[in-house]
């Protein structure tokens, strides 16, 4: 397992920050035991905030209880948290929630405040010449600690839980690999033309398959570059990122020079997995908001499908702009190392709006707002991608069934394509939907009065 993936598991496992709050317990515990039987302390403080040994083993057991009960409360409000989003939203935002760097900390703080009065109660003595201060001041502290952290968790849950920031934290997440990604790829990008014809012969390749069926989850760029530049290599991939291979499907596709190539190196910078991750998957941030849209179809949720729709199309319009990079790599040289399989914006648009036009069950509103998003999307993005829009919108136009509009849903539809024919510049393409529109609303006379 490469390092980067690595670390996305832990981050995505609760055991990983708790255990590092329990190691900062134990830490604490064993200073406040050299505070009091060391250094003793309460030599050196008022009398007043000191505790005999008796009544300060009431005291730690009584909080050693008070914390435990409320770190049941929380893992019981954890468990609700997660079958609600299982249910209503989506399993895959169940790692979500679970990776959130404030649920994390919140259940170590639980865990290491239990376990440090827990270690405090243990080596306090019955005796009444006892007195110690540092230990049930600072249980006192660590109590109260847990007690606010209880109070944030439920407003961190309530919160979370809320549409809006649902789907704006899983576009936040998404961008946030797609910035990495755009990090790890620039130092190997050129401004510089590759003559296709040039490039070796098909039929001189050599293909690496995969050993094993799973998920493309990671490639190490990098090293493949160095790899490739050490072998004085070529490499094309023939798969992309994401993409589900099963066992002998061609991974690479290799072009050497003399020697043969190290094929055992190349496979250690490229992993297969059995899940689908969002390492280096910008799709799957998009297959996950559009799941979001199309459960909350199924709950009669309007307010959901809207705010995820906003949510795909911020998220498109950076993918669009990730996606004129060169699927060329080159080497520090400026060698042709590495060939990227890529996907042009088309199929992202694609795959971020095709289900939720699909699952809508030509919902007339759901309709009318893709087709704002998608003219919202052509005031922003390249001329390039124009062509790609209309075609979306010419399409989810054309999908829709005789009579199957009222006369205000189709002017509002109208209305959005309109403006998206003057963005695009498809201006005489729109006359022939506009006849179309037409014909699907029963009153057509009365459309054409008002119009």
């Amino acid at each position: 397992m490469s390092r980067r993936r690595r670390k996305s598991e832990l981050k995505s496992t609760l055991w990983f920050m708790p255990f590092w709050y329990i190691v900062g317990a134990v830490a604490l515990s064993i200073f406040t035991f050299y505070l009091d039987y060391g250094v003793n302390v309460s030599l050196y403080l008022p009398a007043a905030i000191g505790f005999s040994g008796q009544t300060l083993q009431v005291l730690l057991s009584a909080l050693v209880g008070g914390v435990l009960t409320l770190s049941a409360f929380t893992i019981n409000s954890l468990l609700v948290a997660l079958t609600t989003f299982s249910g209503q939203f989506s399993s895959k935002m169940l790692v979500n929630f679970v990776s959130d760097r404030a649920t994390q900390h919140v259940l170590g703080i639980f865990n290491g405040s239990f376990i440090y009065v827990l270690l405090n109660f243990f080596y306090v003595t019955h005796e009444e010449e006892e007195y110690v201060v540092a230990t049930p001041v600072l249980s006192i502290l660590t109590a109260v600690v847990a007690a606010i952290t209880f109070i944030y968790f439920i407003n961190h849950t309530a919160t979370w839980m809320q549409v809006h920031n649902i789907s704006f934290n899983m576009n936040t997440k998404s961008k946030s690999v797609q910035a990495a990604l755009e990090k790890e790829l620039r130092p190997y990008h050129l401004e510089k033309e590759v003559d296709t014809d040039a490039l070796p012969p098909e039929e001189d390749g050599k293909v690496i398959k995969s050993l094993e069926s799973g998920y493309l989850q990671v490639a190490d760029f990098s090293r493949l570059v160095k790899q490739a530049r050490k072998d004085d290599a070529l490499l094309r991939f023939d798969v992309r990122i994401g993409e589900f291979v099963v066992e002998g499907t061609p991974l690479l596709t290799y072009w050497e020079s003399e020697e043969p190539l190290p094929i055992d190196r190349y496979f250690k910078s490229i992993e297969v997995g059995v899940k689908q991750t969002e390492i280096q998957d910008l799709e799957y941030g998009l297959i996950k908001l559009a799941e979001v849209a199309i459960k909350a179809l199924g709950h009669n949720d309007p307010l959901t499908v809207t705010n995820t729709i906003h949510q795909i199309t911020d998220l498109l319009k950076s993918i669009g702009q990730s996606t004129n990079f060169s699927p060329y790599l080159f080497d520090e040289e400026q060698e042709l190392r590495i060939i990227l399989n890529q996907k042009d914006f088309r199929y992202y648009l694609h795959k971020g709006f095709a289900s939720i036009r699909e699952y809508s069950d030509q919902n007339s509103t759901v309709m009318t707002e893709l087709i704002t998003m998608v003219s919202l999307l052509s005031k922003t993005m390249d001329e390039e991608v124009h062509k790609d829009l209309w075609e979306f919108a010419r399409q989810t136009i054309l999908g829709f069934d005789k009579n199957s509009l009222y006369e205000n849903d189709c002017l509002y539809i109208l209305e959005q394509l309109s403006e998206l024919a003057n963005n695009t510049g498809y201006q005489k393409d729109y006359l022939f939907l506009l006849e179309y529109m037409l014909e699907r609303v029963s009153s057509k006379g009365a459309f054409e009065r008002r119009s």
